[in-house]
């Protein structure tokens, strides 16, 4: 199908999240938009939970950064594959078929259920042995410029193993589904502001904003971290438009 800036997306019934960007331009707008708006050529995105690689086509074939697509059921892969080939990305995104964590070694991990598949803590059935590898060890000395991270309630754990890409100083932007006490303390330890922001404006904020809320209660899901701050909006500022669904943002 069709997408965004020429890009086009392979996907069939009930793909949860990658059919709602069909529908609505871009499903998760606020997170979508911030990458969209950030990115430039030559930057390192870090695509942590890639699942079938929507936000590495938004980095790679709009923004023209270089991805690394981290996703680790094997069938979800082969469809993110897919999306890379189809687009013609291969040249920017590298895809690694492994789980997250805190260490090197084997994890436990659901498979059928789309992108809710996770890390469990033991064997069972619908469970598969996969590698588990840290975000350190795949990244090895390269410098990110911003990471999303989408791993159904393990982000604690692969933020363990991320210490390296955390202090990192090109690594401006991070995106998280959601956060906890200790991901709050570790984000204030490097420097990291909780952020806010409005693609249509181009707006970022520290407090929220309207889009920040469904049925007048603060949504939590695709929260944003920022460090160096005015460098950060500079990007966002100057970034080319990109048209969703007849509107320029």
């Amino acid at each position: 199908m069709p997408w965004i800036g020429g890009q086009r997306l392979a996907v069939r019934r009930g793909m949860t999240g990658a059919t709602g960007n069909l529908y609505l331009g871009l499903y998760e707008f606020m997170s979508m938009g911030l990458v969209l708006h950030f990115l430039r050529p030559g930057d390192l995105f870090l695509d942590a939970g890639a699942n079938v690689g929507t936000y590495s086509v938004l980095a790679s074939g709009i923004c023209g950064a270089r991805s690394l697509a981290i996703e680790a059921d094997a069938d979800t892969s082969r469809d993110l594959a897919r999306n890379i080939s189809i687009n013609d990305l291969s040249q920017l995104v590298e895809t690694h078929v492994v789980a997250l964590g805190p260490s090197d070694g084997e994890a436990y991990f659901t498979i059928g259920r789309g992108p809710e598949n996770q890390v469990v803590s033991k064997a069972g059935e619908g469970v598969r042995v996969v590698p588990q590898k840290t975000l350190d060890t795949l990244v090895g000395s390269a410098a990110p410029a911003m990471l999303k991270l989408d791993v159904e309630g393990y982000e604690e754990q692969v933020l363990i193993g991320a210490s390296r890409v955390l202090r990192g100083p090109d690594l401006k932007v991070i995106l998280l589904e959601g956060s906890s006490p200790y991901v709050l303390e570790l984000m204030a330890a490097h420097a990291f502001t909780r952020a806010f922001y409005d693609p249509f404006t181009r707006l970022l904020q520290r407090t929220p904003n309207e889009l920040s809320f469904s049925n007048g209660r603060w949504t939590l899901s695709n929260e944003f971290f920022v460090r160096d701050w005015d460098f950060v909006e500079q990007r966002l500022a100057t970034a080319k438009p990109v048209t969703v669904l007849g509107r320029t943002i």
